[in-house]
């Protein structure tokens, strides 16, 4: 015979619940050993990486020795510190190290951006109001130094041209690229687009370089080896010294022309890469409606990868604003070529104005900090929009 037992819906809502399982409590002396690791990891590391700086002989002199320890000592120090960093912080009571662990852990990071980002900026704006060693007070004097020297004008003016027509072309060029590119084969679109590419894996050095052979000058009379000017000596024309002509600011000019040849293939490559994300039943519905190719492209296409031209031109507009390396390697200011960035080298290496160059580079700083906020709030904007 078997017995059933009913339970009552209220008995059973009655029954104790299980006991939650309370959180660890705080472990000292785990807390303790993660703290003194993390420090003494940091030391032993810091003062490495010096020795390998300040006492080269300790290691034979051996600049691939260094290197090598260096990879070591950079990449086994920074498991060590995170190693401790993850024990300090286990020795905290759960609930809390659980809120603090994604914190601790971006904390190194934050704290490199901090040392080498933040730290230099803030020291380069107290030194701007320093003299030139860096060792007194003088006011305002560099900013009235800077803004009273022409030269300071120049090389903004020469910015500003730079900032009017690098972007605006670089980013043209790479669309008509991307354009044209995209109506070519397979085979055809990877050849052409790795040709226009192929500037992006030279320095602006060597860029500049090459660019200095094409703008090259000899006396009349004399065989011309630059490209430029063997063409229009072939024509009937004399060789000019491209870099001297300052009429209208063409040497400059000229120069923008390297930055273009270099960027144009970033901005394809973006550019294409937007193009193809068109979605193509957009497209084929404007071609069903009788639409030129070019309507397709102003009304449907464009628009679509209107985004992308504005990161790319946001990018080569900050880009233009630090040019440095072509101007340097070709002209170095001479001929109104200068650039604020070239200006700055100039008062604090071969001037020794520390001061000035600080003033000059918080100008530059000015100039660029709208830039970043309106591409940084530009990039919120589009993903806010996805």
């Amino acid at each position: 015979m078997t017995t059933t037992t009913s339970t009552s819906p209220g008995a059973a809502a009655a029954a104790p619940e299980p006991e939650r399982r309370a959180g660890s409590p705080a472990r000292p002396v785990r807390l303790l050993i993660g703290a003194v690791g993390m420090v003494v990891t940091a030391w032993l590391v810091c003062n490495i990486f010096l020795a390998f700086a300040y006492y080269p002989q300790w290691f034979a002199g051996s600049g691939i020795l260094i290197g090598l320890l260096g990879l070591i000592v950079g990449i086994g120090g920074s498991v060590v510190f995170f190693y401790f960093l993850n024990l300090c912080i286990e020795g905290f009571p759960s609930r809390f190290s659980e809120g603090l662990i994604p914190y601790a852990f971006l904390l190194p990071g934050f704290s490199l951006i901090a040392i080498l980002l933040l730290y230099p900026t803030v020291q380069t704006i107290v030194y701007s109001f320093a003299n030139k060693d860096s060792t007194a007070w003088v006011g305002l004097q560099n900013y009235q130094a800077i803004f009273g020297d022409a030269g300071f004008w120049s090389a903004l003016l020469n910015n500003l041209l730079w900032i009017l027509i690098v972007p605006i072309l670089t980013v043209a060029f790479g669309l008509a690229v991307a354009v044209l590119a995209d109506k070519l084969s397979a085979t055809g679109e990877r050849i052409a687009k790795s040709f226009i590419f192929l500037p992006m894996s030279i320095s602006f050095v060597g860029a500049a370089t090459i660019w200095g052979l094409i703008y090259a000058y000899n006396t009349p009379g004399s065989p011309q080896t630059g490209l430029l000017n063997a063409i229009v000596v072939a024509l009937g024309g004399e060789p000019h010294a491209w870099y001297q002509i300052d009429t209208a600011r063409l040497n400059s000019l000229l120069l923008m022309v390297i930055l273009i040849w270099l960027q144009t293939g970033f901005a394809m490559v973006l550019l294409s890469s937007a193009i193809k994300g068109v979605p193509e039943d957009t497209i084929e519905a404007g071609r069903m409606d009788g639409a030129s190719e070019g309507r397709i492209f102003w009304q449907i296409v464009f628009p679509q990868v209107r985004p992308t031209m504005l990161a790319v031109f946001i990018t080569v507009l900050i880009l233009v604003l630090k040019v440095f390396d072509i101007i340097y390697v070709t002209t170095n200011g001479r001929d109104s070529t200068d650039v604020i960035a070239n200006l700055f080298f100039r008062k604090l290496f071969v001037e020794q104005q520390a001061g000035q160059a600080s003033a000059v580079v918080v100008v530059l700083l000015i100039l660029v900090l709208p830039i970043l906020v309106y591409q940084v709030r530009s990039f919120r904007q589009q993903e806010a929009n996805r």
